[in-house]
């Protein structure tokens, strides 16, 4: 008689240890629950630790990053009022050059005037000159050419002794 079956229509229980390998299955579950904690725990353990480092370095990045950030805003707030500073000086100073060449302008356009009133009455004054000096010239041809004609003998001599007369008192 096989007692390793207790068969019931359709269904049996193989109760042979050597067959069924409980005694295998006892010595790795045995195995498994006195060695296992220790070696699975330190693994996990250590993976456990390496995650919550991890973690802890990610939460300082952040913090960094964060302080950075903050840091950065500042930055850019004052960067931009710095600007905007800037722009405004820079329209003052336009508009304070602008106004200093337009004055410049104003005063060389003055200077250029008065130098063109300067050079045309320079200019008429020795046109004048000039024409004063022609119609001296001319008269004095006229006079030396009409002078033999109009002059005998003896009122050249009076008219030069006059003026020998003349030279002589001044």
């Amino acid at each position: 008689m096989n007692l390793s079956y207790l068969a019931t229509e359709g269904f049996g229980l193989n109760l042979n240890l050597f067959e069924t390998n409980v005694l295998n299955w006892a010595v790795v579950v045995f195995g498994l629950y006195k060695f296992l904690p220790g070696f699975l725990g330190k693994m996990l353990q250590k993976r456990r630790e390496g995650i919550l480092l991890e973690l802890k370095e990610a939460d300082e990045r952040l913090q960094s990053a964060t302080k950075a950030l903050e840091k950065a805003k500042a930055d850019l707030s004052l960067a931009e009022e710095k600007a905007s500073q800037i722009k405004s000086d820079s329209i003052k100073r336009v508009e304070a050059i602008k106004m200093e060449s337009e004055k410049n302008a104003i005063e060389e356009m003055a200077r250029i005037k008065q130098s063109a009133i300067s050079d045309e009455s320079s200019e008429a004054s020795r046109a004048m000159s000039q024409l004063r000096k022609e119609a001296v010239e001319l008269a004095i041809i006229k006079a030396l050419d009409s002078l033999p004609n109009k002059l005998d003998q003896n009122t050249q001599e009076d008219l030069v002794t006059q003026s020998i007369n003349d030279i002589e008192i001044n």
